[in-house]
């Protein structure tokens, strides 16, 4: 099921757009921390991102900022403004799309799965970061002329890196995410199987592809 964080400070809105999300087969998450949202995002993990642009002490525009700083998830805009110049900047900084309130439910549950279709890399055939392509279909890294084939684990460690980047996902979470349990696993593990794909990618010409961030983990 997928998960939708509202960020919106006035409370009869807020309860009743996650109700109708309900309704309709999503999960959300409600918040009234405008601040400090980057903790927030990591808290709930969600899929998409509904925000209002004027919240007290801060707006949307700033608000996304952060966001961005922490996750690629798309954010749509849900707001009373309706001028042409908030819509312009409201994709500028980075929203995928804006809606006027009082808005039509049914427009609104449209934008949503549009946006959630078209972020989904299932419905793509590869990923691309810089240039580099991971074939989804074919579990294939290809470069410029060049490819090479990937392992099931080579896969999977692609695949989040690529979901993520260019930011940087922990060692903790890679772990989580290849074995399901990282308490019973050797970092050991996972710096093996890093070696061994960077060493493969040396082989088409990417260098340095996989990064090595200090302290938390890598990233693409």
């Amino acid at each position: 099921m997928e998960k939708i964080l509202i960020i919106e400070d006035d409370k009869v809105i807020r309860e009743e757009l996650s109700k109708l999300l309900i309704n309709n087969g999503y999960k959300t998450c409600l918040t009234t921390e405008f601040i400090d949202i980057g903790k927030e995002i990591e808290r709930f993990q969600p899929d998409l991102i509904l925000l209002d642009i004027v919240l007290p002490a801060t707006d949307g525009y700033e608000v996304i900022n952060k966001i961005k700083k922490v996750t690629l998830k798309p954010v749509i805009f849900v707001t009373s403004r309706n001028k042409v110049e908030e819509e312009l900047k409201s994709l500028k900084v980075g929203g995928y799309d804006f809606i006027t309130k009082p808005y039509n439910k049914e427009l609104l549950l449209l934008k949503i799965r549009k946006c959630l279709d078209d972020v989904n890399p299932k419905n793509h055939k590869e990923l691309v970061v810089n240039g580099v392509s991971l074939d989804l279909h074919l579990s294939k890294i290809k470069y410029q002329d060049k490819e090479i084939e990937l392992t099931r684990n080579e896969f999977l460690l692609m695949y989040y890196l690529f979901l993520n980047a260019p930011n940087p996902l922990s060692k903790d979470k890679l772990l989580e995410y290849l074995w399901n349990d990282k308490f019973y696993l050797d970092e050991n593990i996972l710096i093996v199987n890093i070696n061994r794909l960077r060493n493969k990618l040396k082989d088409i010409g990417l260098e340095d592809f996989i990064k090595t961030v200090r302290k938390v983990g890598y990233r693409l």
